[in-house]
């Protein structure tokens, strides 16, 4: 069982998602439900939202994003790195500890056999590797 160099304590500042004001006023702002359209900044001379007024929506800032370090990281400390057949695992192979390989969703399922043959004997970690595997029993 291979584990993360480091497992990291990843700190999320938010999880909600910010919605362009006033997408739950109008339809032609909004998709399909109040508050889901994407994001974008309010760009009008007297807009509260863009002067920050107080008990406005929330202006997207830098401060809101994750730690450089700590992107990218799955909950179990790994990295991802699709792999798409079994040559690829081999420039995984000085980073089992940082990186877990994920196989490609249109690899069929003899590569996978070998995928994971070769990824057990290099010590690298799988995220997917049930994912496919299983035939049907008659």
């Amino acid at each position: 069982m291979v584990t993360p160099l480091k497992k990291i304590k990843k700190v999320t500042k938010r999880k909600k998602a910010f919605y362009r004001h006033q997408s739950d006023r109008f339809l032609r702002i909004r998709n399909d439900r109040e508050k889901t359209a994407k994001w974008r900044r309010p760009k009008g001379i007297d807009g509260r939202v863009r002067r920050r007024f107080r008990s406005n929506i929330p202006l997207v800032s830098i401060g809101y994003g994750t730690n450089k370090k700590h992107r990218h990281v799955l909950p179990n400390g790994f990295r991802k790195f699709r792999v798409k057949n079994v040559s690829d695992l081999e420039l995984l192979l000085m980073h089992n500890r940082t990186y877990a390989a994920e196989i490609a969703h249109n690899v069929s399922i003899r590569k996978r056999k070998e995928i994971l043959e070769r990824a057990e004997a290099l010590n690298i970690k799988v995220t997917n590797a049930a994912a496919r595997m299983r035939t049907e029993e008659e």
